[in-house]
Parts: structure tokens; sequence; C-alpha cells
């Protein structure tokens, strides 16, 4: 965990997350996913402010399931827009399927405002029982 200097409790702070997943998880496994990196940093849904991931995602049922449950607004970024975010753990693999080199650490700094945030929560993965992948990021937004 990243911690600023001094600072030691992240929730003195909003949360951001960024959130990808495979083509058709479904809400449950996003939902899990993202229990457990709260649970990480110690948050909780209500601490979330900000929520962002990829633009290939914004026709994703169970993302826009999520979204609408926790009344989350999911702002959706162009992979040049994600590219551009230094990030601590790029992936080829992620590049050669959305053109990004990562989603849920780029979503989660540029949706906090990556100049007034860091990553708490970095690339928190999940293989959900139906065998599809959701990776959630948490970036602590300052004031």
């Amino acid at each position: 965990m990243n911690r600023a200097p001094g600072v030691e409790d992240p929730l003195q702070f909003a949360l951001a997350l960024g959130l990808g997943c495979d083509r058709g998880t479904p809400a449950a496994t996003i939902y899990q996913a993202i229990s457990e990196a709260l649970a990480v940093c110690g948050g909780q849904p209500s601490d979330v402010r900000a929520v962002g991931s990829i633009d290939l995602k914004a026709d994703e049922a169970g993302l826009l399931q999520v979204a609408r449950e926790q009344a989350w607004y999911i702002h959706f970024y162009p992979a040049a827009d994600l590219a551009a975010v230094d990030v601590p753990n790029p992936s080829e693999t992620v590049r050669r399927y959305t053109g990004s080199p990562s989603v849920s650490e780029a979503a989660a700094l540029l949706v906090a405002g990556a100049d007034k945030a860091d990553l708490i929560v970095e690339k928190h993965k999940l293989r959900g029982p139906d065998g599809r992948n959701a990776t959630i990021s948490i970036a602590r937004i300052y004031p």
C-alpha cells in the first residue's frame, strides 16, 4: 500500500475505483472483487466517490449493474487516455486486448485526479467461479 508521508488512515480521504473485467463478467464476480479490494484498505462502498474504466466496457452488463445498484457514475476513458498514465503494474496482455497497458490502475488514478491521488490497492485480481476475471484498483483522493 502506498501512503503519503504522515498519513496513517487512508479513509480520511475519499476513494476512487478503477474497474477492469473480462467480457461477460457477472455482477456477482465484480461485487466480490470490489468487496475484497475495499477490505484490503479498510474501505466501504460508501467511501467511493469516483469510478472509472475503459470505454470498451461502456456496455458491459455486469459492470453497469454494479454501478446502477451502488448509484455510482462510471467515467469511461479511451485507451489512449489510460495509456498515458504512469502505473506500477503495466501489462502487455492488457495492452494487446485494450490498447492500453493498464485499465484498473490507470482508471483509478485518472478518475481520482492523478495529480492529487495515489494508489492504495494495486490490481486486486479475482477469477470468479464463472471463470471470468475482474481487476480492481483503488486510489485515495486527496482534497
